[in-house]
């Protein structure tokens, strides 16, 4: 795993760089980390090297801002995922606009960015399994990371993918217990199943997708969604 570490305080970066250190999952390589002073060093080195498995950015610095950073790289099409780390609680709400992975608080709470390092090591583990299900034109294989999201049909699913639909024979019911052990998969209402990596904002009683489709959002399910969504602070 390489993560990008963005924090303009030399303390912060030594000390999310230390956790780093620390932290190694079983069966995992030791991870690299590669430390920015400002959004503006991160930008130069990443128009060279993309090969990042993941973002950790400071929200408030000098002349870009985290969050102006965040939101250049998802206008740009990056999906790197990004861990907001920020002094201030109120900067949360604004997350979703970017697509966040999670969001912590100053003072950097170890065991929190261990969880979300565990499960930065599980997706890329489950990433490379393929998920075989059974369309009406016959069987198929798919990673599980490109389903954006699962409709219920009757006693079959509807299965959508960014840029195709797939109608199974498999009930909704099978697809649910096939992605319970994938964290970005919630059940957002009775009959859909939404994939938390291609969502790009939500309200009250929606989910809006990354290219603008939307997705009912029960309010019995909105508060678990939330919680899928972000680490608890």
């Amino acid at each position: 795993m390489r993560i990008a570490i963005v924090e303009d305080e030399i303390s912060q970066r030594q000390i999310i760089e230390q956790y780093i250190g620390e932290w190694r999952r079983k069966g995992q390589p030791k991870p690299e980390s590669v430390c920015f002073p400002n959004s503006e060093s991160f930008l130069f080195a990443w128009e060279e090297d993309k090969q990042f498995d993941l973002l950790i950015l400071d929200i408030e610095m000098g002349d870009m801002s985290g969050m102006e950073l965040a939101r250049r790289l998802r206008n740009e099409g990056e999906q790197i995922p990004i861990l907001f780390v920020t002094g201030y609680r109120e900067y949360m709400q604004y997350g979703y606009d970017v697509g966040a992975l999670h969001y912590l608080t100053k003072p950097l709470p170890k065991e929190k960015l261990f969880q979300v390092l565990d499960r930065m090591a599980l997706e890329r583990e489950k990433e490379e399994k393929k998920l075989l299900v059974d369309t009406v034109d016959g069987k198929m294989s798919i990673f599980p990371d490109k389903i954006w999201y699962v409709e219920a049909s009757a006693h079959r699913s509807e299965l959508f993918l960014e840029h195709t639909q797939l109608t199974l024979k498999n009930s909704f019911g099978e697809i649910e217990e096939w992605t319970r052990d994938r964290s970005e998969f919630v059940k957002c209402h009775r009959s859909y199943l939404v994939n938390l990596k291609h969502v790009s904002s939500m309200d009250k009683t929606e989910i809006i997708m990354d290219d603008g489709r939307k997705v009912p959002l029960s309010r019995m399910a909105a508060k678990q969604v939330n919680t899928a969504f972000f680490i608890p602070i």
